[in-house]
């Protein structure tokens, strides 16, 4: 029996915006992808905290941005681990949990860039593929022919959560940059104002 195999995306997603959904909406186009989880990270060991939404309130919006589409599920199972979130514990969690699935991990080629300082970037790198989707600015020439790098060809998408929440911090408009329900969440709950 052929193994599912399913794209992770790590992420803050502090909030999830539409650059999000199209690279993942491409992922899941490809014919080997089944499905593709966003994983909703409590603390990435590169970030700061400070403009951080609960992660309980970025899952939620993460489920009213993938709401009716079945090859997307929200996954919270970061949350159960140890913080930082390290990308190699995780995996080795869901390896665990998950023996009959195969995973890839998508990533942005500015992370690309600096994958060698992830912890034991080595093991991702020998037993997961890794999907890489354009950055503006970006040109990762090092793993230019690996076997278990797919380049995803999109669109550059030069949106990004931190100028969303600079936008809604000074009354600036940013709503269609949004998925209209994770829009009117943030609108109605007041976040980041």
């Amino acid at each position: 029996m052929k193994k599912k195999h399913i794209a992770l995306f790590f992420g803050s997603f502090n909030p999830i915006h539409i650059g999000h959904l199209i690279v993942a909406d491409t992922v899941v186009a490809l014919p080997h992808i089944n499905h593709l989880w966003f994983v909703i990270s409590p603390q990435n060991p590169f970030k700061q905290k400070k403009d951080l939404l609960n992660q309980y309130e970025r899952l939620e919006l993460v489920h009213l941005a993938i709401e009716g589409n079945d090859q997307f599920q929200a996954s919270s199972i970061e949350f159960k681990l140890p913080q930082p979130s390290y990308t190699i514990d995780t995996l080795s969690y869901l390896h665990e949990k998950y023996p009959d699935y195969d995973f890839s991990i998508i990533m942005g080629e500015d992370n690309l860039l600096h994958f060698h300082k992830w912890k034991n970037y080595e093991q991702i790198l020998a037993h997961y593929y890794l999907i890489v989707y354009p950055r503006l600015g970006y040109t990762v020439e090092k793993y230019q022919d690996h076997p278990r790098i797919t380049r995803l060809e999109v669109p550059y998408i030069d949106i990004s959560a931190s100028y969303i929440r600079k936008a809604i911090k000074e009354d600036r408009p940013y709503k269609y940059m949004l998925h209209s329900k994770v829009y009117n969440y943030i609108d109605k709950m007041n976040l980041w104002k």
